[in-house]
């Protein structure tokens, strides 16, 4: 009988940079939201690479409570941490569906207020 000095883990290796190359690729698809906004869903959508770095992100929970960087602010306090804002970089907005549309209309008017137009509207792709 034939002893066996070697154990060949080339294939072994194979298939755990597949298994590494799959995880690696389906992790890019998920998305980690803390608030717990549902997006409201569109037909016409496009898809959204965020940048590496976006200095605001403002939010509007169902409970219409302002968020600024995932932390609760008033809008006061939000129009005063505004004013020192770059109008040339992007401003990610996630609204959830069941926000009240006049919260809204009082974020965008706020952004124009300032002169920020650089804005990112983020809603989810509808199935079907």
């Amino acid at each position: 009988m034939k002893r066996f000095d070697q154990i060949n883990v080339i294939p072994m290796i194979d298939v755990m940079l597949v298994l590494l190359a799959i995880v690696l690729t389906s992790a890019s698809f998920i998305v980690q939201d803390k608030l717990g906004i549902d997006l409201p869903e569109t037909q016409e959508t496009q898809s959204y690479q965020p940048p590496e770095t976006i200095d605001i992100r403002l939010a509007i929970d169902a409970d219409n409570q302002f968020y600024l960087n995932d932390n609760a602010i008033t809008l006061t306090e939000l129009e005063n941490a505004l004013l020192s804002a770059n109008p040339d970089k992007p401003i990610e907005i996630r609204v959830d569906r069941a926000t009240d549309f006049g919260y809204f209309t009082q974020l965008i008017d706020l952004l124009k207020k300032h002169q920020l137009h650089n804005l990112n509207i983020l809603t989810r792709k509808q199935n079907g």
